[in-house]
């Protein structure tokens, strides 16, 4: 998805600024634009016609580790514009989904249950001996666990959202693609910003940064900082609280230091800290007359957003890291150096039974989960120049993660209370040989050739404590284990490139992806529990083609793709101590396949149209079922979970400037995406139907005395959706997103 800001508000500027007669000259330019005349344009070869020409901004991204534009890489990427997201109170990554219709999310309770899936691909699984499959990458640094990636984005410039297993560059973590995240660097000149927000619901973010030179040529420098805070939509009718709300407040840092022409080093550091308050599902169906009795006085139904229970659901998170990067120009040469450390503190309380009263047919389950992680990691490689027959790209990556957990589960009942207390690590090691190389046989004929060796050594140990020597509701008895494996894993990319024209490029490419063992710890670990998971792998084919056309008006971007899976790793509900876990097991073969399509139109000088559309068919060819499963297995041809088979996004911005220096900006667009199935199991209970999300905005902007004003409007149709809907044994429960209403908010920005 291109830029959306910047082209109108540089062309509105400039027609106000111009003489009367070249003013009326730029109006007549600007509505000359609005029709479909190719080269009318072209014809004008006036400078003050091609500065005046409307055309969308130009798009760099660094999908093949280089500064290149989306329109030349022969990849598949969208690209998601950080000010835009801000503008539209899209803070994380769980925000955009609704922009990249390729890309889902699987949200939970804490931050710690979360991933995402790209193409239908994802891992269902929060324990610490499973990587994702969907890397996270921010300013080069790959983040280990999934949930890391939740936290509010300081100083975005831009996302893009690799399609496709990225396991030959990006390597760890990469197997079905890539969330490449890049923050805004150190400008030299000197500039700040205060941005306050506030929305319905008592939601309040408040961001402000500056930057600029501290010594000139040498050192730049920035820091951006963030409050923000929001009561929640959901009651609590136990209490009269109101949750599913946040508490945040972080800080990042950046420091540019660049000694020689030569030389460029870049230090980075941020910390986030994270109070959320989301309930442990809200209850949308009661499955047996007992339940539904004691959920009251809250009424289960589809657009539910009350709850009734004792104990107060909430995530206490920190997140923090520091990096360096080192780029040094040799020659035509370019080496690059990250070193990164990250670190991660989680504490979640739930209420397991989601009941405000204790009964012996439901009794009270009270969970803590105490997460400490660690990561260390270093990438270095090496780019040629630009230009000649042979380029590429090659280096080494090594990655050491240590997580350390305890989770306490208290079983209460009108007669005794029973408690089991889980203690469990896990420790990996994850080292890399990579590169890629494009050979360059005439100027529009291209060759692509990848290749990637990957080692990991991972290692688990658990022991679990109880107070009752048999099984009880939820708890196992004391048992303990520990276990190591370490594999070889190749992946790899092969290709050509095709430019039909210097604005129209295709490809033609096939990968290979590998996701590493797995083990699958978690609290109730059985010895059923302890065999490693066999690696992921996965071959995908894909055909695409950019072109830019209308004088850079139009660009459109089609992939068509087809994906093999083998020993996919999946999580399957069975019933344990009389509750519903998920077991993680190599579930066999699955595929994916589908077209995809992002463009962008900038209409006239003052509407620009953009958006995505996203046909993706996962489905399930061979399930391999495991021994005392719960759930039914007969799953193949089966949709994947999180994975609906159509997805669109549609957006207009249109800007009016006007004589007294001010513009009014309009925007809206509108997301929407067939019905989807949560549980690979295929409950009927667990699907979501199809919906749309129609959102819009108005602001008053001086772009010359730096200041901007918007109102919002956040799902305007007032449609209430469910981005999770999972099984508690004798009901169904629900996540609430932030727009299962309909709300507003007012934004204000002042730039100095």
């Amino acid at each position: 998805m291109q830029y959306i800001l910047g082209d109108q508000q540089k062309l509105a500027q400039s027609i106000r600024t111009a003489t009367p007669r070249r003013q009326r000259f730029g109006w007549l330019l600007a509505g000359v634009a609005a029709l479909p005349l190719p080269n009318a344009f072209a014809a004008d070869s006036t400078a003050a016609a091609q500065d005046l020409e409307p055309t969308l901004k130009s798009v760099t991204v660094t999908a093949t580790r280089r500064e290149e534009s989306l329109q030349k890489v022969p990849v598949a990427v969208s690209v998601v514009d950080g000010e835009q997201l801000e503008r539209d109170n899209r803070n994380g990554v769980a925000s955009i989904v609704q922009q990249v219709p390729s890309l889902n999310f699987r949200t939970g309770a804490s931050n710690k249950d979360t991933s995402l899936f790209i193409r239908g691909v994802g891992t269902i699984s929060t324990s610490p001996g499973v990587e994702p499959t969907v890397a996270t990458v921010i300013d080069g640094v790959v983040y280990g666990r999934p949930g890391q990636a939740t936290l509010d984005l300081l100083d975005l410039e831009r996302i893009e959202v690799l399609r496709g297993p990225q396991g030959t560059l990006f390597g760890k973590n990469a197997s079905a693609g890539v969330l490449n995240i890049v923050t805004k660097a150190p400008t030299a000149e000197t500039h700040g910003y205060i941005d306050q927000s506030y929305y319905s619901g008592n939601e309040s973010r408040t961001r402000f940064g500056i930057g600029g030179s501290l010594i000139p040529d040498t050192l730049k420098g920035s820091i951006t900082t963030l409050f923000g805070s929001y009561d929640g939509n959901v009651d609590n009718e136990h209490n009269g609280q109101e949750v599913n709300g946040y508490n945040h407040k972080g800080v990042r840092g950046k420091l540019e230091f660049t000694p020689n022409d030569d030389i460029t080093i870049t230090l980075a550091a941020d910390y986030m800290q994270s109070h959320d308050d989301a309930p442990n599902g809200v209850v949308s169906k009661s499955l047996t007359p007992a339940f539904a009795n004691a959920l009251n006085p809250v009424r289960a139904s589809s657009d539910n957003r009350d709850i009734n229970t004792d104990t107060r659901s909430h995530v206490d998170d920190i997140n923090k890291g520091l990096s360096g990067q080192l780029d040094w120009n040799l020659g035509d040469y370019t080496l690059t150096s990250i070193t990164a450390w990250r670190g991660w503190d989680n504490t979640q309380y739930q209420d397991g039974d989601r009941l405000g009263t204790i009964t012996t047919a439901f009794p009270g389950t009270a969970d803590k989960g105490d997460l400490d992680y660690n990561q260390y990691s270093q990438e270095l490689r090496l780019a040629s120049p630009k230009g000649q027959f042979l380029e590429y790209v090659g280096g080494l990556f090594y990655m050491h993660g240590k997580d350390e957990e305890t989770y306490q589960r208290t079983l209460t009942t009108p007669t005794r209370i029973n408690r089991g207390i889980a203690e469990y690590s896990t420790t990996s090691d994850s080292y890399s040989v990579f590169g890629e190389t494009t050979l360059n046989f005439t100027p529009d004929f291209r060759g692509i050739a990848g290749l990637r060796w990957t080692h990991d050594d991972l290692e688990y140990d658990h022991r679990r404590t109880s107070t009752s020597a048999t099984t009880v509701s939820g708890i196992q008895p004391g048992t303990s284990s520990s276990g190591s494996v370490d594999e070889d894993g190749w992946s790899g990319r092969l290709g050509v490139q095709y430019d039909l024209s210097d604005a129209v490029t295709t490809y033609l490419t096939y990968s290979r992806g590998y996701k590493g063992p797995a083990y699958n710890v978690f609290f109730n670990m059985q010895p059923r529990d302890t065999e490693a998971l066999k690696p992921e792998t996965s071959n995908t084919w894909e055909a695409g083609i950019k072109a830019t056309s209308w004088n850079n008006r139009l660009t459109t971007n089609l992939a068509v793709f087809h994906s093999d899976y083998d020993n996919y790793q999946a999580n399957f509900f069975d019933t344990v101590a009389g509750q519903v876990v998920t077991r993680l097991i190599n579930a066999g073969s699955v595929s994916t396949e589908g077209v995809e399509l992002d463009y962008a139109l900038q209409a006239t000088s003052q509407l620009k149209l953009s958006g995505a559309l996203a046909y993706t068919r996962a489905r399930i060819d061979d399930f391999a079922c495991p021994p005392g499963a719960a759930a039914s297995c007969n799953v193949n041809g089966k949709p994947l979970p999180f994975s609906p088979d159509w997805k669109s996004y549609v957006r207009a911005d249109y800007s009016i400037p006007l004589d007294n220096g001010l513009d009014i900006e309009l925007g809206t667009d509108y997301s929407w995406q067939s019905e989807v199935q949560y549980d690979i199991s295929q409950n009927v209970d667990t699907k979501q139907g199809a919906y749309g999300i129609w959102n819009a905005s108005i602001a008053l902007a001086d772009y010359n005395d730096g200041w901007r004003v918007a109102l919002l409007g956040k799902n305007l149709a007032d449609k209430s959706y469910s981005p999770l809907l999972a099984s508690g044994g004798s009901y169904i429960y629900r996540s609430v997103p932030r727009d299962d209403e309909r709300y507003f908010g007012v934004q204000v920005r002042k730039d100095f």
